[in-house]
């Protein structure tokens, strides 16, 4: 192990795998680990407020716990703490190591990512002459988060004096509601317009948002045109990010596309060799074959494999082998498959594409215009992926009748057959309920 923090990234990736995205960036995002005693067999974490962690105590305690014992083998005792409270007593972090940063030396290079990693070295030596903006993208888990960070890095590291600005795409959505419910523009314009690299991870989740899309464009501008660099990463090309404003689709796809795919063999046993070695434990060659021909398409799944054997040498003294191997990966494994398709999934997705609450799209009371047309397209999506009644349907939506749900299935048909651009957004609400 690390330290508590890289462990950490463990236990929040077994709670993605367990819930949904919006109740994931919710209420697990904000946890900050703070301690972990595996004598008193205890974890300490930070959460923003008493509200937030009593809806911990209450709905994913019991998860959090799961997935202790699912990545230390042994039982966890989780416990929340809020900034304003002093711990009972000090935690001591009794696994740590030393952690290391996204960097370019230990970022493992192949076919699959040596277009990408040469044009990330290139920005990162040479910023805002070489390619401006630089967009990445690939599936998750591929390495996109690291290069992204790797170029902030190294752009530091030769010049400490740059103003490096990292954030997640719903991140700067969030900021910016927030900005403007505090009366704050002013500062949240500072912050992202005078810097002088901006790093934006996961920027197709600003798809769909009128107003975080303009702002964004009015910051993509000033920095371009003050000859500030940009590099964006995303699950897509610009093409394929149906709910994105086309200006901005424009001003992605002016400078460099670069994609990355998952990694051939040889690169996924190197990954894993390198990562055993950054955490100081040998696995034998056996070991990482055995895992690099199973986990085949995710990189973060290769490291938190090494982190899982890593935790179970340090609790134990358990040898990596292939047995001990095959009992770590089982639960990922079983996760590959698909999501089911629910109805809170595509409610969800509704709700974050069209920048709405879900609450909102299933409220009986708001019939507002700029509600009524997202909720009628949930309602055309469920009755599409699901085997529900539009009966069982109408009890989702507030207790609507039969009629109304009838009514909303056929208006967005016909708008679809019409509207092309309503037709891509649906499509994408469609693959990524699917997927």
């Amino acid at each position: 192990m690390e330290n508590f923090k890289e462990t950490w990234s463990i236990i929040c990736d077994y709670c993605k795998n367990k819930m949904t995205d919006i109740a994931y960036n919710t209420w697990i995002s904000k946890i900050e680990p703070m301690g972990l005693d595996f004598d008193k067999k205890r974890a300490v974490l930070i959460v923003p407020n008493d509200f937030h962690r009593q809806t911990l105590e209450r709905c994913y305690k019991v998860l959090l716990e799961e997935a202790f014992k699912a990545v230390f083998d042994t039982d966890i005792k989780v416990e929340f703490t809020i900034p304003s409270e002093e711990p009972k007593e000090e935690i001591t972090e009794n696994t740590a190591e030393n952690s290391y940063e996204y960097t370019f030396d230990n970022f493992i290079v192949g076919n699959s990512n040596k277009f990408a990693h040469a044009a990330c070295l290139a920005v990162a030596q040479n910023p805002s002459k070489a390619y401006n903006p630089l967009f990445l993208y690939g599936n998750s888990g591929l390495g996109k988060t690291h290069l992204l960070n790797a170029i902030g890095n190294e752009i530091k590291k030769n010049d400490s004096s740059k103003s490096i600005c990292y954030i997640k795409g719903d991140e700067f959505t969030n900021e910016l509601i927030e900005s403007l419910h505090r009366a704050k523009m002013p500062e949240f314009r500072q912050k992202y317009r005078y810097a002088d690299v901006l790093l934006v991870d996961d920027v197709q989740f600003i798809g769909g948002k009128e107003s975080t899309q303009e702002e964004f464009f009015h910051t993509f501008e000033n920095l371009y045109l003050d000859h500030k660099q940009i590099i964006l990463t995303s699950d897509r090309p610009p093409k394929e990010i149906k709910t994105l404003d086309d200006r901005l689709r424009g001003r992605f796809e002016m400078g460099l596309i670069a994609d990355i795919q998952p990694p051939d063999v040889e690169t996924r046993i190197a990954i894993i060799k390198r990562k055993a070695e950054l955490m100081n434990i040998e696995i034998p060659n056996d070991v990482c074959e055995y895992i690099a021909n199973n986990l085949k398409s995710n990189i973060r799944q290769l490291e938190g494999t090494v982190q899982k054997i890593k935790a179970r040498n340090n609790l134990d003294g358990e040898k990596p082998s292939i047995k001990s191997v095959q009992n770590i990966i089982a639960d990922i494994l079983n996760n590959e498959e698909p999501p089911e398709v629910t109805v809170d999934r595509i409610t969800e997705e509704v709700a974050r594409t069209f920048n709405v609450s879900v609450e909102e799209l299933k409220s009986s009371k708001n019939r507002s215009a700029y509600i009524s047309g997202p909720r009628q397209v949930a309602i055309y999506i469920i009755n599409e992926l699901t085997t529900l009644t539009q009966e069982s349907i109408g009890k989702e939506f507030g207790g609507r009748d039969h009629s109304t749900i009838k009514y909303a299935i056929d208006t967005t048909a016909k708008k679809l057959k019409k509207d092309s651009k309503l037709r891509s957004i649906v499509d994408d609400i469609i693959k990524n309920c699917s997927t």
